[in-house]
């Protein structure tokens, strides 16, 4: 089975919303899953249907609107791109992390010790 990817269309100017619409709405392999037409109903549309990626619209400061940050935290593993077409702009956002890593004692009290450091260098002084 093909992995499809979910796309939730929200927070367009009508017009802009509808030709993202048009241009996905062919596309083997995307499929919306929902069309918002207010900001205050994404966090509710993401909840419900976890989208792969939410297209949103871009505010004229071209900064991360405060939405990506709250839905990003929520959900790390979709993707947000953030649309201003009239400055024919976007910015595609995403969560990442780094993974650490630190050698640690072998025994109980550097078990003990990684355990109380919560990942800081264990051993350490």
């Amino acid at each position: 089975m093909e992995n499809v990817i979910r796309v939730v269309v929200a927070n367009q100017p009508r017009l802009m919303r509808e030709l993202v619409l048009e241009a996905i709405h062919e596309q083997s392999g995307i499929e919306i899953i929902a069309e918002i037409e207010d900001e205050s109903a994404i966090p509710e549309a993401v909840d419900a249907t976890h989208p792969d990626f939410l297209i949103i619209a871009l505010d004229e400061s071209n900064q991360r609107p405060p939405l990506c940050d709250t839905l990003l935290r929520r959900y790390p593993e979709m993707k947000i791109l953030a649309l201003a077409p009239e400055r024919n702009s976007s910015i595609f956002f995403w969560a990442s992390f780094d993974i650490h890593e630190s050698p640690a004692e072998s025994s109980e009290a550097g078990i003990l010790n990684a355990l109380r450091h919560k990942g800081q260098l264990a051993g350490g002084g």
